[in-house]
């Protein structure tokens, strides 16, 4: 007999002592104890006549048993037959909302290996990690929006994960919805380019402004599009109203991003901002630790401190490493990965960098970070938004590639080598006064090397 039936019974025993027979038998036995919800026992009545007659005659004897008999109830609701009806049908609804939302939820294809318990903490996140975790335990409540900047690689994805799996797994009735920029800025032009745009429009913005948790992935991407940055302000601002939750991640601060909109930076820089750093060398030991754990990887220990001490740049790069290593040594049939296997590695991925990378390569990374067209970055053109990432180019081109400065001079239209050394020294020297610059540097180049 489960619980509800055995202490009924003893509410039974009670009631059949204070009541009359005739009160017993027709109020008191022919009720149905359903379940306990939200410190309430639910019990149905056969008829109307007889809800009232008891709530009327018995209530406060039958409260009085079952606050006894029940523990942590407080309180009885009685349900007659139309409301038995109705009460049924609202389980079964709110039942297939949280199923549909469920579904909803799995199609914003959330990594089940992002969470929290998987994410290595250290200085350099130990904020971000904190102020993520808070967001998830009180969505729309605390930290609203929620911006997180820092370079490639340092874990941004994972945390936008981490906080969706953990409201999925703890508030499987709250809608989310996770989508990079870019899936934002596609939905966007498909709604606009649709035969029958106003049903399009409804449903991207249905998609978007029904929710109860909205995570951007690299916003940055939008900052030069005025009509997605128009269309992202609105969405914003009916989300934000509505205390509905809004995470965002960006390669930089909202302040360094030069076209976009002013009205969106204020949106922005309104909640908290907080930047993940790079990896010191105890995290990067924790973070291989911690992958080699959960693969079941048989590696030697002296070699995670290698990987930890040679690959500073990001998490992306280290666990490549490691992965490489215990490649190498699957390959040819070592139980146990060496040292052997990661000096091997290290330098068979240094030899693979310097020869698949090129000029044209790192152009296209530039121009994918920065935002801007090819034709613009090696043209003539003297603005400010074009120049500083077209001299950024040409010192990263000679930071990483042993080329001539004039080969490099002629794919920037034919410069002479006196346009490089200038943009090389430029660089080099802004960036021991400008942080912003020398962020965007260092990012530029992790980019550059995790692509490759």
């Amino acid at each position: 007999m489960n619980t509800i039936l055995h202490n009924w019974n003893e509410v039974l025993k009670d009631m059949s002592n204070q009541v009359t027979a005739v009160s017993y038998d027709l109020y008191i036995e022919t009720l149905e104890p359903i379940k306990v919800e939200k410190n309430k026992l639910i019990l149905f009545a056969s008829t109307l006549t007889n809800k009232n007659q008891l709530l009327k005659l018995h209530k406060d004897k039958l409260l009085s048993s079952v606050k006894e008999h029940f523990e942590n109830v407080d309180d009885i609701i009685i349900l007659e037959p139309s409301e038995r009806e109705k009460y049924f049908e609202d389980i079964k609804r709110a039942e297939e909302e949280i199923e549909t939302q469920q579904v909803l939820n799995d199609k914003n294809k959330l990594n089940e290996k992002y969470t929290f318990e998987s994410f290595v903490v250290g200085k350099s996140n130990q904020f971000v990690y904190a102020a993520a975790r808070s967001v998830a335990e009180n969505p729309g409540k605390k930290y609203n929006p929620l911006f997180i900047y820092g370079g490639v690689g340092l874990g941004k994805t994972h945390i936008l994960h981490a906080i969706g799996n953990y409201i999925r797994k703890n508030y499987p009735e709250m809608r989310i919805l996770y989508v990079t920029s870019e899936q934002f800025t596609n939905d966007y032009i498909q709604a606009l380019k649709a035969d029958k745009k106003e049903n399009a429009n409804k449903a991207f913005r249905d998609k978007y402004r029904e929710v109860d948790i909205l995570m951007i992935d690299d916003i940055q991407f939008i900052s030069n599009k005025t009509s997605t940055q128009e269309e992202f302000f609105h969405t914003f601002n009916d989300l934000y109203q509505l205390d509905k939750q809004i995470v965002i991640t960006s390669d930089k601060h909202p302040r360094n991003m030069e076209t976009l909109e002013e009205r969106l930076k204020s949106r922005f820089t309104g909640g908290l901002i907080q930047d993940i750093q790079k990896p010191d060398f105890e995290t990067r030991l924790a973070i291989l630790q911690k992958k080699v754990e959960a693969e079941n990887y048989n590696i030697d220990s002296e070699v995670l401190t290698f990987l930890a001490e040679k690959i500073d740049t990001n998490i992306r790069e280290l666990e490549g490493s490691l992965n490489k290593v215990i490649s190498l040594s699957s390959l040819i049939g070592k139980p146990k990965a060496t040292m052997v296997e990661a000096e091997e590695a290290l330098k068979d991925i240094e030899l693979t960098q310097k020869q698949n990378l090129t000029i044209e390569k790192i152009i296209d990374v530039v121009c994918k970070y920065f935002n801007i067209k090819r034709d613009d970055l090696i043209g003539k053109k003297k603005n400010k938004e074009i120049v500083i990432p077209r001299h950024i180019c040409m010192y990263a081109i000679t930071e990483l590639l042993d080329l001539p400065l004039i080969t490099i001079g002629k794919a920037f239209g034919g410069k002479d080598h006196s346009s490089v050394i200038h943009a090389r020294d430029k660089i080099s020297k802004l960036m021991l006064t400008n942080k912003s610059l020398r962020t965007d540097v260092e990012d530029l180049i992790a980019m550059i090397r995790s692509e490759n």
